[in-house]
């Protein structure tokens, strides 16, 4: 399979024989000067829910969408010429927006509705850690999306190298994944003492090199996958022995994996809490990807503990009552947890660190990604949901934050709160969602109760980040 849109690289030698439709443009980039670019869509695979269009950033727009009759002619030779460009996907690092979108996605095409808000952020990790993933599915919209027989959506690099998916019960994933990721503790331990007999051994010296290194940054996700290979080469070059028998087999775990647990806000905030809880409290190396639509998504609509006041859905017709539960908020007082609040069409780059520093914590990382779903009823379409994530982050609705207890080993704060001051539209903002819009209709009174509840929930969520980020002082100093 290939991805239903192809960053395409190539130099001129490799651009004989298109298309007379394949046209391209100079790469941007010091790194890319010798190279043309395209970005091409493959017509017949696309869902036309028209994001990608709509949030294109060039003045004059790189991509727009038409009616599927009038492309199918072109379009159709252009992406099947562009697969025959190889990928190039060393030439930028992947650690920057523009390097990350060169990767090949692991995560290719799912069975989502058009336009999720959920798959972006799984897309985008696979092209960071895809590799070397294990991913624990909770079962809701993630592992419906992510393993609709026959076939799923994760794919594997040149190398046949992908996420490892496995789907648990509805409230378990946390626990499946906090298994799985002791599982390969115990296991890289059992190969790291092999490794140390191997040195006292009378294996070649280039082995021993290559393993000492391994040995020093086993733990490093780069520096063992740096060191992975050449001791696979060797290996294969040695003469046989148990002990050399023995690391061949056992040769997949010197690349460091990449163990994460996948789910919704109904699992997380909710019916699976106790269990995400008790891993974030034992300090294991595990990630934590909470898409958060703020409703029971897969089940039909039902109201969940990430559910913020006033909005309508099952077990909660006339308005929710009580406001969000903070989940990011509980898991900082642990101290040790990596916790981050995403919303990829509002900063991506935030995104991207994220991603990263949560991955590289040593320890269990929580990261809260909003995620708009087509059972909040955006009034604008499901083409705009990379928008209403920026909406959602303008309007104070949505923070942005990164928590690293890496910088309170250094003595700084390790609280960043990246949103900007909420910019007076919130109510704008609810009554394009008709979760909220409706209750105007059914409920005009009750419907201003509650969105004025709300906008004191934002307030006052907002400025107490501004407090644990330093920004502002505490209300006891200001009086005093």
């Amino acid at each position: 399979m290939s991805a239903p849109i192809l960053p395409v690289l190539a130099t001129e030698d490799e651009l004989k024989g298109a298309p007379e439709a394949f046209t391209t443009k100079p790469a941007i980039g010091k790194e890319l000067k010798d190279y043309r670019f395209r970005i091409q869509v493959n017509t017949l695979d696309c869902q036309g829910c028209g994001n990608c269009a709509d949030i294109c950033p060039s003045k004059q727009k790189a991509l727009v969408m038409k009616h599927i009759d009038t492309q199918t002619e072109t379009q159709v030779p252009n992406y099947d010429f562009s697969k025959t460009v190889p990928l190039k996907d060393d030439l930028v690092p992947k650690t920057s927006v523009k390097g990350s979108q060169f990767q090949k996605p692991l995560m290719e095409f799912s069975g989502a509705c058009a336009g999720c808000g959920e798959t972006p952020y799984v897309k985008v990790l696979t092209q960071l850690f895809g590799d070397r993933m294990i991913i624990a599915n909770a079962t809701g919209c993630t592992s419906i999306w992510g393993g609709s027989a026959p076939t799923i959506p994760y794919s594997v690099n040149k190398e046949g190298h992908g996420p490892a998916w496995g789907n648990s019960l509805f409230e378990d994933a946390a626990e499946f994944g906090y298994g799985i990721a002791l599982s390969y503790v115990q296991r890289r331990n059992k190969l790291a003492d092999l490794a140390g007999q191997a040195l006292d051994s009378t294996i070649s010296q280039p082995l021993k090199d290559a393993l000492k290194v391994w040995l020093d940054g086993r733990n490093n996700a780069d520096t063992s996958q740096d060191a992975a290979k050449p001791i696979k080469d060797l290996l294969a070059k040695e003469v046989d022995s148990p002990l050399v028998s023995e690391l061949k087999e056992m040769s997949d775990l010197f690349v460091k994996k990449s163990v994460w647990a996948f789910g919704g806000d109904g699992w997380s905030y909710d019916i699976g809490f106790g269990g995400l809880d008790h891993v974030l409290a034992t300090g294991e190396d595990i990630n934590i990807l909470v898409l958060d639509t703020e409703v029971y998504s897969n089940t039909g609509g039902q109201a969940s503990k990430a559910t913020p006041s006033g909005a309508v859905a099952k077990f909660a017709a006339s308005g929710k009552k009580v406001g969000k539960k903070d989940l990011g908020k509980i898991a900082m007082t642990y101290g040790h947890v990596y916790v981050a609040s995403v919303a990829m069409g509002a900063n991506k780059n935030q995104l991207l660190k994220a991603f990263q520093e949560a991955e590289a914590h040593p320890g269990p990382s929580l990261i809260l990604c909003y995620a708009p779903c087509i059972n909040q009823g955006i009034r604008k379409g499901m083409g705009k949901t990379q928008e209403e994530m920026k909406l959602a982050v303008e309007t104070g609705y949505w923070p942005l934050y990164r928590y690293n207890p890496a910088l309170a080993a250094e003595g700084k704060n390790p609280f960043t709160f990246e949103s900007k001051s909420p910019d007076g539209t919130l109510q704008a903002f609810l009554s394009g969602e008709n979760r909220y819009a409706v209750l105007e209709k059914a409920f005009p009174e009750e419907s201003k109760r509650l969105r004025r509840q709300l906008e004191k929930e934002v307030a006052e969520k907002y400025r107490s980040y501004q407090v644990m980020a330093g920004q502002v002082e505490t209300e006891k100093k200001e009086d005093a």
